[in-house]
């Protein structure tokens, strides 16, 4: 079902990784949206073992069209383990650039080329493109009040507390250079839910890597209901803080080292 790739850049190297879990009646229409979009793009979708038939769609899609890979899990384990799953597949056959994506509508597939554009085919541009909801010309749209407060604390939060010149470090929409994958030991990633996002994002930026922020204007879900509940809220704020009171020790230590020289 797979194709290997040589790498070339651009959208034509490119592979949008789609987790999945009870989204059947969403996912062909963003995989038709995301083609029209990027017609050379491929897409893998990861299914966590979705009861409502959610893998049994994505196979059908696969059937169809080449461009299409599905990659089976047995249960639903979390946001992050699908994404690493996803990663490993795609840097074994060598895409260059590889995006997620969620399959809710909430990310619009047309705003993928101005992404990966910022990327750039050649080495040059970002490493790491982040759609953000955060920055001048990014919104949310149809949200409800406290879904958006939660959202914007949790990012000032881990801003504040990592130290990065992030503002939507919690976007499930980006775009990666393949390089940062294999550089950030994805299978040492222990975050789970929308905390993974936030620990591969910073990640990047302590390895040196360059993250932009792209606007976006992201969309509440029609169909289904979110993944977000109090346990992953939790393992954000109690994972954050931990990295951040580790970093704030890391400067104190630094600092009393360069007073005893």
């Amino acid at each position: 079902m797979s194709t290997r790739r040589t790498p070339g850049g651009g959208a034509d190297a490119a592979l949008v990784v789609i987790p999945t879990y009870n989204e059947r009646d969403n996912l062909e229409p963003i995989v038709r949206r995301l083609f029209a979009a990027l017609p050379t793009a491929h897409v893998l979708v990861v299914d966590d073992g979705s009861p409502d038939g959610t893998g049994e769609v994505a196979d059908e899609l696969a059937a169809d069209d080449e461009r299409v890979h599905v990659l089976h899990r047995t249960e639903k384990a979390g946001l992050g383990a699908a994404y690493v799953a996803g990663f490993d597949w795609a840097l074994s056959r060598h895409y260059d650039a590889i995006i997620e994506m969620d399959a809710d509508g909430s990310h619009a597939p047309e705003d993928l080329p101005r992404l990966i554009g910022l990327v750039g085919p050649d080495g040059t541009g970002a490493d790491v493109v982040l759609g953000s909801r955060y920055v001048t010309g990014g919104q949310t749209v149809n949200w409800p009040w406290y879904r958006a407060l939660l959202s914007r604390g949790a990012n000032i939060y881990s801003k504040l507390a990592l130290g990065v010149a992030i503002n939507d470090i919690t976007s499930g929409f980006r775009v990666y250079r393949r390089e940062v994958l294999e550089t950030v030991r994805l299978h040492d990633v222990a975050s789970q839910g929308y905390c993974f996002q936030v620990d591969l994002a910073w990640r990047a930026v302590e390895a040196g890597f360059v993250v932009v922020e792209a606007p976006i204007t992201f969309v509440e879900r029609e169909i289904g209901t979110s993944k977000m509940d109090a346990e992953v809220v939790r393992e954000a704020l109690v994972r954050v803080t931990k990295w951040g009171l580790r970093r704030r020790g890391n400067q104190v230590a630094g600092a009393l080292r360069a007073l005893r020289r």
